[in-house]
């Protein structure tokens, strides 16, 4: 299948589709290693990186978010005025419960996409709204909640060469001033956490060191593939994504790297033995 969607479309048709946001300069990709949800109300390293990174960047016309927490049978989008703030998880202290994210919708956004995907019928829905992988570090990028955010689901039965591809239809939202952020984790293994050694941030068993050194050289070195194909690449890459909707997200993001633009690393330590917070920002030279 081919990788560019837009071939055989009209200059004009195209135009139709992305009308209501106004032509900007092409908007930085973002992958958050997200981690645990408790880091949407406390200050640490990886907080800062959010709000470091968050000020480097034109503030968006609005946000699309790939996060970990939406998985579905099918691919579908956020379509309502208000979305909701989802407090998906369980045992942590009532405040983070308080916690709301009250930013808005974009109705518009959302029907766009689904016109803009040819790879599959995105479907719009109006029940979800932003579960934590998206709030949770939204709000440190805009703690002012004065971007609209929508979100687009992982479909958990199809293959990470899929996702990367349908990543790619995406690519001209990114020139309406629209930030596309991937919200998960590279190196995710929550039944293997050393929980003990969780006060020292770059703390990693063996097996996560080098799955995630060799994440980071697919990443710099754009080569894409061994990344897509992570099920191929041996016994670390298997530990470290026992379940892969915390990875996928990274490959939305990587697919939209376009030629002039770099990839760099931010907060990227491991946590826990079994976990990595390495971010991902995708910019101009």
């Amino acid at each position: 299948m081919s990788l560019l969607p837009f071939a055989g479309l009209q200059l004009k048709e195209l135009g139709k589709m992305t009308a209501p946001f106004s032509n900007t300069e092409k908007m930085p990709v973002l992958f958050l290693g997200h981690g645990s949800p408790i880091n949407a109300i406390e200050e640490n390293e990886f907080v800062t990186g959010f709000r470091t990174v968050g000020k480097q960047i034109t503030k968006p016309n609005a946000i699309l978010c790939i996060s970990a927490h939406w998985e579905t049978r099918g691919t579908f989008v956020t379509s309502m005025e208000k979305p909701r703030t989802i407090h998906d998880f369980g045992g942590f202290p009532k405040l983070l419960y308080d916690v709301e994210y009250p930013a808005s919708g974009s109705p518009d956004l959302a029907k766009q996409t689904k016109e803009l995907v040819t790879k599959t019928i995105i479907g719009l829905d109006d029940k979800w709204g932003l579960d934590h992988g998206a709030w949770s570090v939204i709000k440190h990028l805009y703690p002012e909640a004065d971007v609209p955010v929508i979100q687009l689901s992982l479909d958990r039965y199809q293959t990470p060469q899929y996702h990367y591809e349908l990543a790619k239809e995406l690519a001209v939202l990114r020139e309406k001033g629209i930030l596309i952020i991937g919200s998960g984790n590279m190196v995710h293994n929550l039944g293997m956490v050393a929980w003990d050694k969780l006060n020292q941030p770059g703390y990693a068993f063996e097996w996560a060191a080098v799955a995630s050194e060799k994440m980071k050289q697919g990443i710099l070195n754009d080569d894409h593939q061994p990344l897509i194909d992570y099920n191929k690449q041996g016994k670390e890459f298997a530990i470290s994504i026992p379940t892969p909707e915390h990875y996928l997200p990274l490959l939305y993001v990587l697919a939209l790297k376009g030629k002039g633009e770099k990839a760099s690393l931010f907060n990227d330590k491991a946590l826990g033995g079994s976990l990595t917070m390495t971010s991902v920002k995708i910019d101009k030279i």
